[in-house]
């Protein structure tokens, strides 16, 4: 009989618990005021442009900060749009939680060349193929490309071998600048060897760096890697080596 009593006043313990529970829960977003903003920025290494302080700065310029406003008058896929805007800004996302809290998480857009075109133009190309305004301030090494580059040759074709350095630790760490000639043909310069590798048409460029890596392992590194003074890659299945004058 005390088992059964026992259980009974737990049984309703918990029920009034759970009652107390779920009306603090539902009436809590009616009273609660938002008391602090978190910003997550993915990839600060490669980027590291969007500031915490510019963001504040953002919203509060739009009317959309969000400290001091009460948690349910915040409208998260409104700050989501007007952050979605931003010029160096891939993605946001906001999400609100139960003790008050904002968050927003930002991806930035990723720079992986640098445009310095011979007719003066100096901007990024991101890893969407898109055009980014140089006052991105990217801290990341990325390749320099030179020369004839219009904008559409660097979107369109640029813009892949920008995305294979990217994913390609030992090029990447490697190609110090991307020469672009009159006619189109590139020229690469490498960080190691005091020599200009010839590609001429972009195409098939995975191909020939393939040829050129097994050349650097199997000769240069033997001949020593500042005997040669042009490398080209531009016919199938050869490689043309201009030695140095003395």
């Amino acid at each position: 009989m005390i088992k059964k009593i026992l259980l009974l006043i737990t049984m309703l313990l918990i029920i009034a618990y759970l009652a107390v529970a779920v009306t603090a829960f539902n009436d809590s977003p009616h009273h609660q005021v938002c008391h602090d903003m978190e910003l997550i920025i993915k990839d600060t290494t490669n980027a590291g442009f969007v500031k915490k302080d510019e963001i504040a700065a953002l919203l509060r310029r739009k009317g959309l900060y969000p400290v001091g406003e009460k948690i349910e008058q915040i409208q998260t896929k409104r700050l989501e749009k007007e952050l979605d805007k931003h010029p160096l800004i891939e993605k946001a996302e906001c999400y609100k939680t139960p003790g008050g809290k904002l968050f927003i998480e930002i991806i930035q857009r990723l720079p992986i060349l640098r445009i310095m075109s011979s007719n003066g133009e100096d901007y990024y190309i991101d890893n969407r193929g898109e055009i980014m305004p140089l006052e991105a301030n990217c801290i990341a090494n990325l390749a320099i490309v030179t020369g004839n580059v219009e904008k559409s040759f660097a979107t369109r074709n640029l813009y892949k071998f920008g995305v294979f350095l990217q994913n390609n630790k030992f090029w990447n760490a490697q190609i110090e600048q991307i020469n672009v000639t009159p006619e189109k043909e590139i020229e690469l310069i490498p960080r190691v060897g005091d020599h200009i590798v010839f590609l001429g048409k972009i195409d098939n460029f995975e191909e020939k760096l393939n040829r050129l890596k097994i050349f650097y392992e199997k000769a240069l590194n033997k001949v020593g890697w500042n005997k040669y003074a042009r490398i080209s890659l531009e016919f199938s299945n050869q490689i043309i080596c201009t030695k140095k004058e003395n």
